[in-house]
């Protein structure tokens, strides 16, 4: 026991001080940035859950507090007026004073006094939770605005530490401006007697009725927490698929899906990167294949006569992620409307790989000079 006083006391006072909501809040935003930004932390459930009230309540909870730190006039005017009935029920009404008076002067100047005591700038518990979710959606949009014109951008990390910044700032104003009232007056969450009716409630009902309609709440309450929490943890899987896409390098430098070469010289190299985008709920290996095809049209079919692979490589994405493979298309023979062919294979390829046992597939058409006969294409042998 001593040992953790003493350690309370190495804090530092203003530390100490502090209310027990805004500390709760100082707590919560040091939790999600750590379920935010800890390896092996931010890939559960906690990053989603704290995240949540991290958005949606915190920073408007903190702000309220520091623009209201003192009671709601409802919280005072209602004991006033039980104060005053009261003192009425034991005591007979008062006769008014003649008006003119010294005392009437003296008993205007007191209901004004009381009037401005039962009136103060406040909010109740009510109001004040209302508004934090309110301004909590207002603010972090705001935050998001102002970053967006700066060197940080819109990005997880400057929008967590931003709003954390936030948080914490309004959090040490509310409590200078609570410590600066007299204790009476300062807001403060019923924390005792929310147990006590609580515990009221449960262990101590006023009949059987009462009990069996706390015990269902209860059962409700948990059921409820517990849907939640398994939604949020196994949330349901849309569409399974592999995105497939070939680029290429525009002037600017950009990746582009336009520009694919259309002639090319036998050897002569063509710079493309292949796109592969993993929305398989898994992480999942691909195989690639890159075939040099000549083909023939009859009708509405294309028919393959040849096909020479001329590349493979293989990657593995992670689920929701992206990876670009940097491929160098060099064609090894001559010939006209020849058909590069890219193949996607989820795992291992096939002996044979074709277009019909593929699970993605895309292609570019192209014509390949003989560099020896430049005077004309080059048409390839049928064998």
């Amino acid at each position: 026991m001593s040992d953790r006083r003493t350690a309370w006391l190495l804090l530092p006072r203003p530390v100490r001080q502090l209310p027990a909501d805004l500390a709760a809040v100082v707590v919560l935003t040091l939790l999600t940035l750590g379920s935010v930004f800890l390896p092996g932390v931010n890939e559960t459930p906690l990053r989603v859950l704290f995240g949540l009230g991290f958005v949606l309540f915190l920073p408007g909870y903190a702000l309220i507090a520091a623009l209201f730190p003192e009671k709601g006039s409802r919280e005072v005017s209602a004991d006033d007026d039980q104060t005053q009935t009261e003192t009425g029920s034991e005591t007979e009404p008062k006769p008014s004073p003649v008006p003119g008076t010294d005392a009437a002067e003296t008993e205007s100047s007191q209901s004004a006094e009381r009037s401005e005591h039962t009136q103060q700038q406040g909010i109740d518990g009510i109001e004040r939770v209302a508004l934090s979710f309110g301004l909590s959606i207002a603010i972090v949009p705001l935050i998001g605005l102002v970053l967006n014109f700066t060197p940080w951008g819109i990005r997880l990390a400057p929008i967590a530490l931003s709003v954390t910044v936030f948080t914490l700032v309004c959090v040490g104003i509310a409590a200078r401006r609570r410590n600066e009232l007299p204790a009476e007056e300062q807001f403060q969450v019923p924390y005792t007697a929310w147990i006590a009716a609580g515990k009221a409630e449960l262990f101590d009902p006023d009949s059987r009725t009462d009990a069996a309609l706390n015990v269902a709440l209860v059962l409700s309450v948990l059921l409820a927490v517990g849907s939640v929490g398994y939604a949020v943890a196994v949330p349901p899987q849309g569409e399974q698929f592999s995105e497939f896409y070939l680029l290429s390098e525009s002037e600017e430098g950009e990746l582009v899906a336009d520009g694919y070469p259309d002639e090319l010289a036998v050897g002569e190299q063509s710079e493309l990167v292949v796109g592969i985008g993993n929305n398989e709920y898994e992480r999942t290996s691909y195989t690639v294949i890159v075939q040099l095809q000549t083909v023939e049209q009859e009708g509405n079919t294309t028919i393959v006569r040849e096909r020479e692979e001329i590349d493979r490589f293989q990657a593995t994405v992670e689920h929701n992620a992206t990876h670009h493979e940097p491929h160098t298309l060099q064609p090894t023979q001559p010939g006209e409307d020849l058909r590069v062919k890219y193949l996607l294979y989820k795992g291992s390829a096939p002996e044979t790989p074709t277009q019909e046992n593929a699970y993605r597939d895309l292609h570019i058409w192209i014509d390949v000079i003989d560099p020896n006969d430049s005077s004309q294409l080059m048409t390839p042998s049928h064998g």
